[in-house]
């Protein structure tokens, strides 16, 4: 599965913008396997129940395993079909976060939210066992991954309650794009973190060479 187009809708008053589900193939991969895994343990379970002779250890290990079966599949379905909006209006921005089960909606004042900053992948320490050159064993990798699992998001703004982030998978190449439009439409309340100026400058520079 392909990550989403993120997608622009312009409306009389607002502007949509549809991040879909932009989650890693790699990550994708995982919760696959954690799907199985959960499901196989379940069927451990199941199994326990035959031939049913109505005790109470099988009713346990029944209940077990379609609550193992419950889980997986909510978590895994929730995963997968996870999809982001942005709607940007006159007074307040709202991130719309959607799964197959459930729709979260937070909206922010304009006049509440700082500047709006790109983190991307952020700084970490090496592993402790990757070596200084070539990295054999993939802890490199494997750390990468991790990240990338437990990321809430490339963009960030600080709020009344704390920081937000939100738009999870968008890189560089799509976040210049994205706040070029936000600035078109929503103006000056919408304030930029330094780092976008040298990001806007390097993407002018690639579109003329």
């Amino acid at each position: 599965m392909a990550q989403s187009k993120i997608t622009y809708y312009w409306g009389e008053d607002n502007l949509l913008i549809t991040l879909g589900n932009r989650t890693h193939v790699r990550i994708r991969a995982l919760y696959l396997i954690e799907f199985l895994v959960t499901s196989g343990m379940a069927t451990i379970f199941l199994l326990q129940c035959i031939p049913f002779k109505h005790t109470f250890i099988q009713w346990t290990s029944c209940l077990g395993s379609s609550v193992l079966y419950l889980l997986a599949a909510n978590r895994f379905l929730a995963r997968m079909f996870f999809t982001e909006q942005i709607l940007l209006e006159e007074e307040s921005l709202t991130i719309i976060r959607k799964t197959i089960f459930s729709q979260h909606v937070k909206r922010y004042d304009w006049r509440y939210i700082g500047m709006l900053h790109y983190e991307g992948k952020g700084h970490k320490t090496d592993h402790p066992l990757k070596g200084k050159c070539y990295d054999y064993f993939g802890f490199e990798t494997q750390e990468q991954l991790i990240q990338s699992l437990h990321h809430d998001g490339n963009l960030y703004f600080d709020y009344m309650d704390g920081r937000v982030y939100f738009a999870s998978g968008v890189y560089s190449w799509n976040a210049e794009e994205m706040v070029q439009l936000m600035k078109l439409y929503i103006g000056s309340s919408l304030q930029l973190g330094p780092e976008w100026k040298e990001m806007l400058q390097e993407q002018e520079l690639d579109d003329n060479p």
